[in-house]
């Protein structure tokens, strides 16, 4: 498959939808089997598209950015923001990074990631972290990307216990590594 033509550009409140669906759609994709059910199920367009009014409508500290075909619509999303664990050593932090499924290995993760690089820099950042689930298979895109294992934690969500990963980027550039053969 080809990489897209895109566009990486802030969100606006009339792009929540598309957001929602693109965050619903990849929730749906990548976490079958690895996060509960019930918390899948629980995901509504009418509920994400509220929340990422809320995110747009509110953006400073968090920006919200899409990747824009001209053919296709939205087909990513990321937000991002000041680092919330000052102790392990980044200024920024990317919160989500969402791409359609239908759209995957085609370049808008690698786009959005850049735009949001570019984000953080404007905003006074040098660093960057990204937390992740344990079995989330972005982590092997992060490491492609350059991303560092910096640290592992467990969270809660909806009372399970889930095993996270951090990858982190001590300057805001992509180093990009072929895949380990």
């Amino acid at each position: 498959m080809s990489n897209l033509a895109l566009q990486i550009r802030m969100a606006r409140q009339e792009d929540a939808a598309e957001v929602a669906r693109v965050y619903i759609e990849s929730w749906h994709d990548t976490y079958p089997g690895v996060l509960p059910t019930a918390l899948l199920r629980a995901m509504t367009p009418k509920g994400q598209t509220a929340r990422w009014q809320a995110s747009i409508r509110a953006q400073g500290r968090e920006a919200v950015l899409v990747a824009e075909s001209s053919r296709y619509g939205i087909v990513g999303m990321t937000s991002l923001g000041p680092a919330r664990d000052d102790g392990l050593g980044f200024d920024g932090e990317i919160y989500t990074l969402y791409i359609d499924p239908a759209f995957y290995g085609r370049g808008a993760g690698r786009a959005l990631l850049k735009g949001a690089f570019t984000t953080l820099r404007k905003n006074g950042m040098s660093s960057c972290l990204i937390w992740a689930h344990a079995r989330n298979n972005a982590r092997f895109f992060y490491e492609a990307m350059g991303g560092r294992l910096i640290a592992e934690r467990t969270a809660k969500l909806m009372g399970e216990t889930v095993p996270e990963t951090a990858f982190g980027w001590k300057t805001l550039a992509l180093t990009e590594r072929s895949p380990a053969r």
